[in-house]
């Protein structure tokens, strides 16, 4: 790879130390309306060597000029108030375009500095159905854990799902007056009402009500019946969730829940530490960390509940307990928890403690990534019409009903398996990009027609995008074109080379270059919303590229093997990029 963006940015930076001797300045190269990018770093060292920044800037252009003698740069140009404008050379940008079509990674490069990243995300409740709340933390915490993965980390993922405690005795009361030897009809519809079945027993019948508490001893003490029915629950309830991760293509399986239940034993450790270590206290029959930090309306200090005046124990110790784990066993060097804004205050009281007791060392870093709601129309916290949170299944069929309509429409040619698998694919990518190009620090509203869209920043777009560029390798393919016929093996020639000649040609390349720094920057700041604005850019870039440009009907064989390279880079690049967000790419749509 010919990486011409850190190329760009190393010239810049040796120009600076040869006109100025500053070393360690970032050189500040973006992309430019004016040129093919600017670097902004004169306007940044004009205070320090005392002089105009225009004055800089041209210093520098006439530097780099000598430095590079026209290798990388068809022109270096300083313009007001302190900008270097450059434009790359066309035969860079053609090899670069043919790299990125042989490269897998469609030019991205791994870390050289890979990190232990613990990503806690999806965490939904055992023996209850997963709803719209679940959605975005399950799909963020996925895109994350491909970004950061794809980058050379080593992500570990953990499903903290809610499997221990007060209702778990409830359920298992339940299911013992089932008579029920097995939970196997505990299935994608039952769990909702097995467990309402359960809340309402214990609330209007004392006596099952004192059997439910008296079966939570039992449970926590590691009676081996209770411990047998509780796992019959656990085990129909993983199924389920094995069901919807499948049906959403998330990265999650068993081996990656590790719940509540997992952090029991180490409970008691947890509290007692605390309070040996003077970090917890015990005010009003429960034990509490106050820290100076966190204070109420009224200005009186926020309690983090370790441990109830019930003897119980808070999801804060909990916590604690992961935290201690993950640092310890995991050897994480960053925590991650996709989990939504609300529990931004618990998070830090958790964080701030975990630090005070010595688990979470200054050498690891711990995020709150947070998000926001999914709202319905109306702006409210999105409801079914009986008031209740959609159950996540039920969208993810809707999702996929309501795709297969806009496949039929789209192509009526697909027979039923392609299109049911066309419409999968179509569906959940919709759903999911939905999420993920929205920022996620803010609500989201749900809109069917909106998301299922083929036009505009959506899914379907994207996917469509990538779809057409396959026609057209094909088409050329059957037409005996050996280039096509290449790529369709996914071999391009190693002196294969695009020229860029058309503003559209120039405008698609340098999106394809673009890319792997779209990829850095949405891992960086843990937002995938930059990853899906980029591809949207590429696609429309491609879009403008088609239309201005014929690639079968070219004027000569060689634009027409050059437009078909730019074709495949852009395929490539497209297939990477919806992989990474955890979107099928279709071969035809």
């Amino acid at each position: 790879m010919i990486d011409p963006v850190s190329r760009l940015a190393a010239l810049v930076s040796a120009a600076v130390v040869q006109a100025f001797g500053q070393a360690n300045v970032d050189p500040a190269v973006r992309r430019s309306t004016f040129a093919d990018y600017q670097a902004d770093v004169a306007m940044r060292l004009a205070r320090t060597v005392k002089k105009p920044p225009l004055e800089v800037a041209h210093e520098l252009v006439e530097v780099m000029t000598e430095l590079d003698r026209g290798e990388l740069c068809e022109t270096v140009v300083a313009s007001a108030p302190g900008f270097v404008n450059v434009t790359l050379r066309r035969e860079v940008l053609g090899a670069e375009v043919a790299a990125i079509a042989r490269d897998e990674r469609a030019g991205v490069k791994r870390s050289t500095t890979p990190a232990i990243v613990v990503i806690d995300y999806s965490a939904p409740n055992a023996a209850k159905e997963m709803h719209v709340g679940h959605l975005r933390s399950t799909v963020i915490g996925d895109c994350l854990a491909r970004l950061l993965g794809f980058l050379g980390h080593q992500v570990v993922r953990q499903n903290h799902v809610g499997d221990w405690g007060t209702p778990f005795g409830m359920l298992v009361e339940h299911l013992v007056d089932l008579r029920s030897e097995t939970a196997s009809d505990l299935g994608i519809g039952e769990l909702n009402a097995f467990y309402r079945a359960a809340r309402r027993k214990f609330d209007d019948d004392a006596e099952f009500r004192e059997r439910a508490r008296r079966r939570v001893v039992l449970l926590q003490a590691g009676d081996e019946e209770t411990l047998a029915l509780w796992r019959t629950i656990i085990a129909a309830t993983y199924a389920y969730f094995r069901d919807i991760y499948r049906k959403l293509g998330v990265l999650l399986d068993d081996g990656d829940v590790r719940g509540e239940s997992f952090y029991n034993p180490a409970l008691p450790d947890i509290a007692a530490e605390l309070e040996r270590r003077g970090i917890a206290r015990v005010d009003g029959g429960a034990l509490c960390v106050f820290l100076p930090e966190f204070k109420g309306r009224e200005g009186d200090p926020v309690p983090l509940i370790v441990r109830k005046q019930d003897g119980g124990f808070g999801y804060a110790a909990t916590d604690l307990a992961a935290i201690r784990f993950r640092v310890d066993d995991l050897g994480a060097s960053r925590l991650l928890y996709v989990v939504g804004a609300p529990q931004r205050q618990h998070l830090a009281m958790v964080f701030a403690t975990a630090r005070l007791a010595g688990w979470l060392p200054d050498a690891v870093h711990a995020e709150h990534v947070a998000f926001g709601s999914v709202l319905g129309a109306d702006r409210k916290t999105l409801r079914t019409r009986s008031g209740d949170n959609p159950m996540l299944v039920e969208l993810l069929d809707e999702a996929i009903e309501r795709a297969e309509a806009a496949v039929r429409e789209k192509n009526p040619a697909l027979d039923d398996q392609e299109r049911a698998e066309v419409a999968a694919q179509v569906g959940i990518g919709a759903l999911k990009y939905a999420d993920l190009s929205s920022d996620r620090n803010k609500d989201y509203v749900f809109d069917w027609a909106r998301m299922l869209s083929f036009e505009g920043n959506t899914g379907p777009y994207l996917q469509y995008a990538s779809a057409r560029i396959g026609s057209i390798v094909r088409r050329a393919a059957a037409d005996g074109i050996s280039l096509a016929s290449a790529l369709l093996r996914n071999e391009v020639p190693e002196d294969g080379r695009a020229v860029i000649d058309h503003p559209s040609e120039r405008a698609l390349a340098l999106a394809l270059i673009d890319f792997a720094g779209a990829v850095d920057a949405a891992a960086a700041a843990l937002q995938p919303h930059r990853l899906c604005a980029h591809l949207y850019e590429l696609a429309t870039r491609f879009t403008a590229f088609y239309e201005s440009c014929p690639v079968l009907r070219a004027d000569t064989e060689e634009q027409r093997d050059s437009r078909l390279l730019l074709c495949a880079a852009t395929q490539r690049t497209l297939a990477v990029g919806l992989d990474l967000l955890g979107i099928g790419v279709p071969e035809r749509m």
